[in-house]
Formats: C-alpha cells, structure tokens, sequence
C-alpha cells in the first residue's frame, strides 16, 4: 500500500512576498484511528480482551508523563522511546545558568527499529 501526496506551492520563508515559489510534495492523510479501532485491531491478532487492551493503552498515557517529569526516559519495546528536552538561554558563565534561562521543555519520541524498516521502505503515490 502506498502513501498518498499532493504537491503543494511555497514562497521562500523570510522573504517579502514570498520571493522564488517552489513546488513540494505534502502526504496526505487516509484517515485517522481512536482507541477503540486500534484496540479491534489488536484484539484481531491476539488473544487480549478488548477492554485489557485498552487498560494497558490508558495506563500508558497516565504513567509515561509521570516517568517523564521524574527524569526518565521511557522505553516502550519496539515502539520506541519518549523523553524530556528543553530548550534555554544561554549565559556567559555556567554559575549563570539559572532555571530561569529554561525557555520551554517538550517532549521527543524515538521511533522503534520497526518504524525505521517502515520508513525505508514505504511507496508513494501522487494523487
């Protein structure tokens, strides 16, 4: 199966007007899933209940956040790996450094060994 795109025209960032447009490919969305599709989907290729399936996902979303404002980063098999950064100020000398030159944190995911393999190898389609 392959991913759909659409080529879609931009001005140069920065630029007043827009200066030299270009064309670029931009993916386009096939749907969107919930929880509940995605614990069918589960459910079909395992012998887990639907409602232990979602259990285990609603644990997740309550307990990453909490592992991750602790300081951990969180390993989660083949999916990948969640964990903190931020972004700061600098300062002349590290005595500097407050938490005070801590601009905004966020959160970054790693995907797992099975999303780099579906990566290289997906197939795009122009729609």
């Amino acid at each position: 199966m392959s991913v759909k795109y659409k080529v879609i025209e931009r001005g140069e960032p920065g630029v007043l007007g827009g200066g030299t447009k270009k064309f670029y490919a931009s993916l386009i969305s096939s749907g969107s899933l919930g929880i509940e599709a995605l614990t069918d989907r589960i459910q079909q290729m395992s012998t887990v209940t639907g409602a232990d399936i979602r259990a285990v996902l609603y644990a997740i979303a309550d307990i990453v956040p909490q592992l991750l404002s602790e300081g951990q980063i969180v390993t989660i098999g083949d999916l990948g790996n969640f964990r903190l950064s931020v972004s700061s100020e600098g300062s002349d000398t590290e005595d500097e450094v407050t938490k005070a030159n801590i601009r905004k944190s966020r959160i970054l995911f790693r995907p797992g060994s099975k999303f780099a393999n579906m990566l290289s190898n997906l197939e795009y389609e122009k729609s």
